[in-house]
């Protein structure tokens, strides 16, 4: 696309920073071709395709430097890098290195150049809520007629735009890019980036709102995005948004149920299963059905519906155009597959971008199983179709993608170049594909599967999908990372960050989350038992990992599988330490367990003498960490007795710090004492419970975990009748009921029967009626509008959370979510 001399030049164009490049350069063994061609801008070193052709970014972040990675991504065979720090150039044989101010700044200049050589009509998305969702029914009803090119997933930040925009090229007729802000003064540079000729304002809520003192100045940096010569698309029903919208001198389409709309809603009629609306425009009517009554979706294909009518689509195709718009599914899915399988869904689009999104997202978390794809033909333009299928067939190689099951005509066209892959099993369609399947050909792999919506690819998926009863655990691996980032800002930069995985992850699925933590850069892991550990490198985990409860039967799988066990007691050091002599270990890594006052494990400050002769005596061992374990660290009442437990700590670890002559790893800070005592850190910490935002410790945590059922049956029960065992749910009214597939045996508390406990239909509290049965539970949803039995049911979630419930209970979160029973399916989302 470009050199990489030309590349410099931009980044670089003053004469005397020029000389970077050339200063740098000449001190490797070889310069870099300067007429290397860049065609892919990567940040992320695990991340990496076409690595002769890749432009590597080294930004730096409150929580990563990029910097550290050069290598990996040089040793990935990459030789173009972009950096800001100076670096040490002596193992970068062959490579061509700019040096920049700022490596993100650098990036998004590159961006602009780019966008500078394309005149297409770009939409630019902005929006506190369904900026993803309205970019995907936009692009599926519209693809017919343009060739688009839009933001991969949520790529909507100040580096996931000028990725985005990198993406164009000379065949796309159509730009739908995404632009979000969290807080003032970025939205400015996103426009610059994107220039869009259109712009869509999906609505002002209270996304990022920490991020600005009001909605009028959200509003108004968000109206950045809306440049000269650009004409705005927003909802005119809140008046305060159309006073500040007023104030500005430039073209704008409005819709809403306002008189003065371009596009006016006259009549809006709404039933348990779809909406009805009159649409007035240019003084024709139009009478549309939309399939849903959730008021945030109805808005979001009204964005589309508007959008169409501005680019003058005939509206009397409407109807039509809506009904093919499915339900997106905005993150990857990965669920629980037959035959020890993992399923990897990702069947509401297909393109090269997004499929090189999924691949990777593949890699890092299907670390030991063999890979399978099910891909569908991609629909480009017949011009595009020869150099498509090449790229595909580079990314399935790249990937070491062992079996393909290829439907659509145009894959088996283009067969001969699926050679390199072991095994290709080619079907014209979804439904020639599912007369084939056959269980056995999917025996432990972890299964991509990557379809256009039209294929109906999701039939061939349920063919996959392991059939467990309808309640399901949803983790949020997006979340997750969130919490984390959270954490690290909070933290020192030197500050390590043990994350602890044990009892399943907190119920979470503990392969899954170790996966997320291992690509996060996390630096340790915890576990309670060997056999967590185990599980862990089975599943392709390399963290180091250490072990909370060991005993002496387990020593031999503790070095088998390279764990690393806490000490806590003089009887299992001498055990521990007469079994490393025995096997000639040299400085096998061990964790100091020092009790401060918890009064659980731990050496005891008597001890410590004793304890300092025996690791000072042996080179068996090495002392990895010394940690003790808060008692009260939530406990603003207990402030003063934290205070005394670090204390101590400090004192202790420093008198074996002193004995052993090197320094170790310290830590003694669990999640609520990141937040509470950020000068208890020490130089790393322990991250547990945290991780999910089922604590109230960090302001801006997000609730990870999600706990959906079904409704078995919907009945109206008359008085005086009553509900459910022991007669305990007493009728005294018409009362609707609901019979859900969640009980006590799924890790429902009995004690959340007869009206302590609610779940969330439709986003309705309904309360329980009777008590908690095995694996039924009822709930009264008399006051739940248009109740079918497709609603949603939430059991715990963003709005009901974790902690609402241990209240409820007269427990804690931590009893709650570690008791989910196995039985209940795990789905994860995003990551």
């Amino acid at each position: 696309m470009y050199s990489i001399q030309h590349i410099a030049h931009l980044l670089t164009p003053k004469p005397n920073e020029q000389d970077k490049l050339v200063n740098v350069t000449a001190n490797t063994k070889a310069l870099a071709q300067p007429n290397n061609l860049i065609t892919q801008l990567a940040y992320d070193s695990r991340k990496i395709n076409f690595a002769n052709e890749t432009l590597f970014f080294a930004l730096v972040t409150p929580t990563q430097n990029g910097h550290n990675y050069i290598q990996n991504a040089y040793h990935k065979g990459v030789r173009n890098f972009v950096v800001q720090q100076l670096v040490d150039v002596s193992t970068l044989n062959h490579a061509t290195i700019i040096q920049v101010p700022n490596t993100l700044i650098a990036l998004q200049q590159l961006a602009t150049y780019h966008r500078n050589q394309y005149h297409l009509p770009i939409i630019g998305i902005t929006g506190s809520n369904g900026k993803t969702i309205v970019k995907e029914w936009l692009n599926q009803v519209l693809q017919g007629t343009y060739n688009i090119v839009r933001s991969p997933k949520s790529y909507n930040s100040q580096l996931g735009v000028p990725l985005s925009v990198w993406q164009i090229n000379s065949q796309h007729t159509l730009g739908i890019i995404e632009a979000g802000i969290s807080t003032t003064n970025e939205m400015k540079a996103l426009q610059k980036i994107v220039q869009p000729t259109i712009c869509l304002l999906t609505n002002i809520g209270s996304a990022h709102a920490e991020g600005f003192e009001n909605d009028t100045e959200k509003l108004l940096e968000k109206l950045c995005l809306w440049g000269d010569g650009c004409t705005l698309i927003y909802q005119n029903n809140k008046e305060w948004i159309n006073t500040e919208i007023a104030k500005y001198n430039k073209p704008s389409f409005a819709w809403g149920s306002n008189s003065n709309a371009n596009l006016q809603l006259t009549e809006t009629i709404i039933t348990t299963t779809s909406t009805y609306i009159t649409l007035l425009y240019l003084g024709v009517k139009y009478n549309i059905t939309i399939p849903y009554t959730n008021t945030a979706w109805v808005e979001n294909v009204l964005h589309c519906v508007a959008m169409l009518a501005y680019l003058g689509v005939s509206l009397n195709a409407l109807n039509t155009a809506i009904a093919t718009l499915q339900p997106v599914a905005l993150r990857l899915q990965h669920i629980q597959g037959i035959n020890d399988c993992t399923i990897i869904n990702d069947g509401y689009s297909n393109d090269v971008e997004a499929l090189q999104i999924a691949l990777n997202y593949q890699q890092q978390h299907c670390l030991q199983q063999q890979k399978t794809v099910i891909l569908t033909d991609v629909q480009v333009p017949f011009a595009q179709l020869n150099s498509t299928y090449q790229h595909i067939a580079q990314l399935l190689q790249q990937h070491n993608i062992q079996q393909l099951v290829a439907i659509g005509t145009q894959l088996q066209a283009h067969k001969h170049l699926f050679t390199n892959i072991p095994l290709v099993n080619y079907y014209a369609n979804t439904n020639e594909a599912i007369a084939n399947f056959s269980a056995a050909n999917y025996h432990n792999k972890c299964v991509l599967i990557k379809g256009a919506r039209h294929f109906e690819i999701e039939n061939y998926a349920a063919l996959l999908t392991y059939k467990h009863h309808q309640t399901i655990l949803e983790i949020d691996l997006e979340k997750l990372q969130h919490n984390i980032k959270l954490h690290q800002k909070v933290l020192a930069p030197t500050t390590l960050i043990m994350a602890v995985v044990k009892a399943l992850g907190y119920g979470s699925g503990a392969t899954e989350v170790a996966a997320t933590l291992q690509n996060l850069g996390i630096h340790y892991l915890a576990v309670a038992y060997p056999d967590e550990g185990i599980a862990l490198r089975q599943a392709g985990i390399t963290l180091p990992i250490m072990v909370l409860n060991t005993n002496e039967d387990a020593f031999a799988q503790l070095i088998a599988y390279n764990l690393e066990p806490q000490l806590y007691s003089m009887p299992i050091l001498q055990a521990f330490i007469q079994y490393s002599t025995q096997e000639a270990l040299v400085q096998y890594p061990v964790h100091i367990k020092l009790d401060t006052g918890l009064n659980r494990l731990g050496f005891l400050p008597y001890e410590i003498d004793n304890l300092c002769k025996m690791l000072v005596q042996h080179n068996t061992i090495k002392v990895q960490s010394i940690l003790s374990h808060f008692a009260a660290s939530d406990n603003a009442a207990q402030m003063a007795f934290t205070t005394q437990q670090n204390t101590l700590f400090t004192n202790l670890s420093n008198t074996i710090e002193k004995a052993l002559g090197y320094f170790t790893t310290k830590h003694i800070a669990n999640s609520a004492a990141i937040a509470n005592y950020p000068a208890m850190q020490h130089n790393m910490v322990r991250v547990g419970i945290g991780m999910y935002g089922l604590t109230n410790s960090l302001l801006g945590s997000l609730h990870v975990p999600t706990l959906y059922t079904t409704i078995a049956q919907l009945k109206t029960v008359q008085p005086p009748a009553t509900i459910g065992y022991n007669r305990a749910g007493v009728i005294i009214k018409p009362t609707t009921i609901a019979v859900v597939r969640i009980g006590y045996a799924d890790g429902y508390p009995r004690s959340l029967g007869n009206g302590v406990g609610s779940m969330l239909v439709n986003g309705v509290a309904a309360p329980t009626i009777g008590v908690i049965n095995m694996d039924m539970t009822c709930l009264d949803v008399t006051q739940v509008p248009n109740i079918t039995l497709n609603a949603t049911i939430i059991v715990f979630g963003e709005k009901l959370p974790v902690q609402q419930l241990a209240t409820w209970a007269n427990t804690i979160p931590y009893e709650i979510i570690t008791g989910i029973s196995s039985r209940v399916k795990r789905r994860y989302v995003g990551g």
